[in-house]
């Protein structure tokens, strides 16, 4: 059984811990909307080098400072703006990742623009083996490395991997049509 889903299973049906609900309702579930896409490719920056429960944790910290990571919004953030988000202590405060969150809302409207939404650009991509995505996303955004990218596709659905079949939650994600899933049945 894949690590993630055996921790989560391992959880009481009472627990408070934020990967309960994340797990059974939103990891390996295809998102449609641009700004939820951004949030998760932002969550995902942020994790790097800390834990996914601490970022669940801070979410909703995270949706505030980031204008509920509305794309336009946040690429237009000023200096200002800036100083603000590294002043958040409900946030993560790393320089780096604030100016990826700024620099890639700035390229998510540049594909916006070209593509229609994110996720356009997304489906016109798949499928694509992790080591293609992640050339494509280096060439695209900021402070995506193998293990940011992976996690992201896997969380939005066009990546397979992140429940086990084995997983209750596993035909859940299959019956929403994840894009890993349709390109296999093609």
């Amino acid at each position: 059984m894949n690590p993630y889903c055996e921790f989560v299973l391992k959880l009481p049906e009472s627990s408070d811990n934020p990967n309960k609900h994340y797990h059974d309702h939103a990891y390996g579930f295809p998102i449609e909307d641009d700004n939820e896409l951004f949030e998760r490719l932002v969550l995902e920056i942020n994790q790097a080098g800390l834990s996914w429960t601490l970022m669940l944790k801070k979410q909703a910290a995270f949706q505030t400072a980031y204008s509920g990571f509305d794309i336009a919004k946040v690429a237009a953030y000023t200096e200002a703006d800036r100083e603000r988000l590294l002043a958040d202590a409900g946030i993560v405060r790393n320089k780096l990742k604030v100016n990826a969150a700024i620099h890639n809302a700035q390229q998510i409207l540049a594909l916006q623009a070209e593509y229609g939404s994110f996720k356009n650009w997304l489906d016109a991509h798949h499928p694509r083996s992790k080591d293609e995505w992640v050339k494509l996303f280096k060439k695209q955004f900021k402070f995506v490395g193998g293990e940011i990218v992976n996690e992201f596709l896997m969380s939005t659905g066009y990546l397979n991997g992140a429940h086990s079949e084995d997983c209750p939650v596993y035909a859940e994600v299959l019956a929403k049509q994840p894009k890993w899933a349709q390109k296999e049945a093609v």
